[in-house]
């Protein structure tokens, strides 16, 4: 139990007194229940708020190491993705289709910084939630000698199956966008990609999957 919910729970308990002197006339059994009841219920809250915090953070890190199995396990199958930027829009659906659009622009020619920060989630039934986080991005294109910094505000949906919530959406407009073009690049001494992102012919930077007119399809080495 994380120290947020034990500190809810403890406060909760101490309030129960309180609660049940202001209904002197409802059965003491009754009241119990009703506060026990009313207890359980903000604590299941509290555990879905930080599940869906976990659920995102992990999808951070599956992003930036392309990492494809974990990110396959936080997505619903029928997942969708629109993402806009400067000069790219990502309009995705289902999972295979995120994945492999993750895997095409996540390769072993890129470095990918993402962090979300801010998250505001909401609760709307015991099996859907939503939350809004804001985006921060820093992106290396090292054969194109890119680099791209931004944030966005993320937008998603989520929805619990069998017990486990699941990214069930997922949207952003760029708030704002920097590309610069490197003289050089810079004195890179560790990259992980390079050696965990697929081996790729061109980027599919512009819809994610080279549908548009100016990429080619793409993959030839599987993430391993």
């Amino acid at each position: 139990m994380s120290k947020l919910i034990a500190a809810t729970l403890a406060a909760l308990i101490l309030s129960s007194g309180a609660i049940a002197a202001d209904k002197p006339k409802m059965n003491a059994p009754d009241a119990v229940m009703q506060q026990v009841r009313a207890l359980q219920a903000q604590v299941q809250e509290l555990r879905d708020i930080e599940e869906i915090r976990e659920l995102k953070h992990a999808y951070f890190r599956g992003i930036d190491s392309a990492d494809l199995d974990l990110l396959r396990g936080l997505m619903h199958p029928a997942v969708t993705v629109h993402f806009i930027g400067g000069d790219y829009e990502w309009k995705l659906a289902g999972r295979d289709q995120y994945l492999e659009a993750i895997g095409n622009n996540f390769n072993s020619e890129v470095i990918a910084q993402h962090n979300g920060h801010h998250p505001e989630i909401k609760i709307l039934s015991p099996t859907q939630a939503e939350g809004t986080w804001y985006l921060h991005d820093n992106f290396y294109n090292l054969r194109e000698k890119l680099y791209t910094t931004g944030t966005a505000f993320y937008h998603d949906r989520y929805l619990k199956v069998d017990g486990k919530w699941l990214l069930r959406s997922t949207e952003y407009k760029r708030h704002y966008e920097i590309v610069e073009k490197l003289d050089k690049l810079p004195n890179i001494t560790v990259d992980y990609l390079a050696r965990h992102g697929r081996k790729v012919a061109r980027h599919c930077h512009g819809d994610g999957l080279c549908r548009d007119d100016k990429d080619t399809a793409a993959a030839v080495t599987p993430v391993q």
